[in-house]
């Protein structure tokens, strides 16, 4: 299978440390990491030391 990659940018026109703090605090990630309004995100954890890692559950409010 040959692997294509993807490459994603966006501009926010926001306070850099505003943008920060949403999208490393989870209880920020929990308001915002989901694909439609009928989705959400239980939980997330974040560890932003070298070696940490990112971990958030999306999934459909009905089950």
């Amino acid at each position: 299978m040959e692997l294509t990659k993807i490459t994603i940018s966006a501009i926010i026109d926001a306070d850099s440390d505003k943008v920060w703090e949403a999208w490393t605090n989870p209880d920020h990630i929990t308001k915002w990491n989901f694909a439609s309004d009928d989705w959400h995100c239980p939980r997330a954890q974040n560890d932003l030391r070298v070696g940490g890692k990112l971990q958030s559950r999306m999934e459909a409010k009905d089950g």
